[in-house]
């Protein structure tokens, strides 16, 4: 039973199927805990809570806070206008943000770990909970994205081991206080929160400064300015590369074809195991490098990372491969920002194929603007580039920028670049335009996925 809540609290999610939300929702109701919710609309994780005996509103309405609700989760994407957080206000009940409840539930786990970074959170997340599985660990996880291995983004565990995301969007991860940190990166997103690159080194310097004196950070060595990070620190820090000299350091990499890559890990320059990876890109070796040094912290054995590795298969959305039709390849992946694009572009160089096809669809105006001439320049190594409508999530339009004149801005570094906008106009001109042997990717962090099931489907 959890030491957050007694038997008699109702706690009410606003959001509740949110891919983080959710997790925390059932490891709730796990301990015997009353939990219950609300959400837009119905989908696969709404049905699964339901399947477990969470009850869920669907649509935002102040009844739903009844009289039994004791306190009140919400994300940050639900603002003060909410009708439910201004019931729950008006009652004066106990409101915490997702990311207050998920440092609670991680203070009760003797071995937390907690991975940030720009881009990679999800995939490393799932390296290190894969080795950790492998070295029967027995890990309770939470991580942003279907693991096939667990069937699930979450798995409720019975040991101290505790894996979760730490999302730097709102400062959410300083809400944690991780025995094991990890950056993988930093580098401007989310400007429209933070505002400047100055403030999100801020903001991962104070995460950092989060991990108490036994505990360790793992961090690239790569990172620009990577000293700004690591000042004022009480616990150990170990560093990761792939081209510095760092602690965890790889040698002999081998690309294999379609996307498999073999390589030596070093720690101090000493050999510790050959790692076998079921996933492309010198992103994801450095991914997996990240993961093996936290897991050597809490002392699991090099079989465990090779065994863990090498079963990890990638995360759903994440270099997915998602079928073939009349020759052509599909694979989908979740990338949304420029470094992201660039990286899935070059994994897909060690895939054999004729033509690249890229689907991109652009996560949100504020980021589209903010990075614009970024997005511009980070489509050289795709043949064909479209670019379908901006996915706005939490924003509405203020006309400032656009899908179309995106694809202008790329078609000046010469490459084949077209706005198409419709995801029915986009699947057509696929069906016409694309040939046996080509490879096609849907690329962001919306709903471009349908494009490529539906190209598969017809």
């Amino acid at each position: 039973m959890t030491t957050m809540f007694k038997d008699s609290d109702h706690i009410y999610f606003i959001g509740i199927g949110g891919i983080s939300m959710s997790g925390l929702a059932e490891i709730l109701a796990s301990r015997g805990c009353k939990v219950s919710g609300t959400d837009i609309r119905e989908t696969p994780v709404t049905n699964h809570l339901q399947s477990i005996g969470i009850q869920i509103n669907f649509g935002h309405h102040a009844e739903n806070i009844t009289d039994d609700v004791t306190h009140v989760v919400f994300t940050a994407a639900i603002h003060d206008g909410n009708p439910e957080l201004a019931a729950a206000k008006a009652k004066n009940l106990l409101i915490m943000d997702r990311a207050q409840l998920l440092g609670q539930i991680m203070e009760e786990y003797a071995s937390s770990i907690a991975v940030s970074g720009t881009h990679g959170k999800t995939t490393t997340t799932s390296m290190v909970s894969e080795i950790l599985l492998a070295a029967e660990k027995d890990p309770t996880i939470t991580v942003g994205g279907i693991l096939p291995t667990i069937g699930s983004n979450l798995k409720i565990g019975h040991s101290p081991y505790f894996v979760a995301e730490a999302c730097e969007y709102f400062n959410s991860f300083l809400r944690l206080t991780p025995l094991a940190g990890v950056i993988l990166n930093v580098e401007s997103d989310h400007l429209d929160f933070f505002g400047s690159l100055e403030n999100i080194y801020h903001s991962f310097h104070d995460f950092a400064k989060r991990i108490p004196e036994n505990g360790v950070l793992i961090i690239n060595k790569e990172i620009d300015n990577i000293s700004e990070l690591l000042k004022d620190l009480a616990c150990t820090v170990e560093t990761f590369s792939l081209t510095e000299d760092a602690n965890w350091m790889v040698q002999n990499i081998i690309h294999h074809e379609y996307g498999k890559n073999t390589f030596d890990v070093y720690l101090n320059h000493e050999k510790k195991a050959t790692i076998h990876l079921n996933v492309p890109g010198d992103h994801n070796i450095s991914n997996a490098l990240a993961a093996i040094a936290t897991a050597s912290f809490f002392g699991i054995s090099p079989e465990s990372w090779v065994k863990g590795l090498a079963h990890f298969s990638g995360t759903n959305r994440r270099f997915q491969r998602k079928g073939e039709k009349n020759g052509v390849l599909v694979i989908d992946d979740y990338a949304h920002h420029p470094t992201e694009i660039r990286a899935t572009l070059a994994a897909a160089k060690n895939v054999k194929h004729n033509t690249t096809w890229c689907v991109f669809q652009p996560h949100t105006y504020s980021r589209t603007k903010f990075l614009f001439e970024d997005f511009g320049n980070a489509f050289f190594n795709a043949d064909e580039v479209i670019i379908a409508d901006i996915y706005a999530a939490r924003e509405t339009d203020d006309g400032t920028v656009s899908a179309a004149q995106l694809a202008e801005r790329i078609a000046k570094t010469g490459k084949s670049a077209r706005y198409v906008g419709n995801f029915d106009e986009i699947l057509s001109y696929l069906q016409a335009h694309c040939q046996t042997g080509d490879l096609l990717l849907t690329v962001g962090a919306g709903d471009v996925y349908k494009i490529g099931e539906s190209f598969l489907a017809d």
